[in-house]
């Protein structure tokens, strides 16, 4: 876990990261706490006026989290496909979420009791199968009021999946935690 002073450097980092790749200068990693060494999965949304602007991450704990971080900020800027990129005079009218990831582990039930499994929250979900994957944070369902089971067909229907497809042997259901840090709350 990271702590306050940890999380407002994570968003901080996010913040200049975006804000230089944006102006075309490069991210800096000087000063960063320790525990920004540790790999360590993480995703950096971005809202614009209460709307999604861009949300991407590492899902897997692949890079250092500081690394992981300036990656993220800067796709979910200006690669994420469902927007256009982020310009220069969005930066004052954008705010910043930062969810450092527990890593991701496989559920250990039949099928049919994932949706006990699930503890909405508390976990997020990543569906993986019929070569398709798929991901959701937290937070999402509770922003959506979804139950455990709306919560695994919407993550089956963001892989391009069928809701149900949880239900299959041939479908593995991941869970992980997120510490959320957000520009308003740190």
């Amino acid at each position: 876990m990271l702590t306050g002073k940890e999380g407002r450097a994570a968003v901080d980092l996010a913040r200049s990261s975006i804000e230089r790749a944006v102006e075309g200068r490069r991210p800096s990693l000087q000063n960063l706490p320790p525990a920004f060494q540790e790999r360590r999965g993480v995703f950096v949304t971005i809202r614009r006026q209460g709307q999604l602007r861009g949300c991407i991450g590492l899902p897997y704990p692949t890079a250092p989290l500081g690394e992981a971080i300036v990656e993220a900020a800067i796709s979910a800027a200006l690669e994420d496909p469902r927007f256009m990129p982020v310009s220069p005079r969005e930066l004052d009218d954008i705010d910043l979420e930062v969810t450092v990831l527990t890593e991701p582990r496989t559920l250990d039930c039949p099928p049919e009791e994932r949706p006990d499994c699930i503890e909405v929250g508390r976990h997020g979900l990543i569906i993986n199968g019929l070569g398709r994957g798929g991901l959701l944070l937290p937070q999402v369902p509770v922003e959506c009021d979804w139950t455990s089971t709306e919560f695994l067909d919407q993550t089956c229907l963001k892989a391009g999946l069928p809701a149900t497809c949880w239900r299959r042997d041939d479908v593995a259901v991941q869970v992980f935690e997120g510490q959320i840090f957000s520009e308003e709350a740190v």
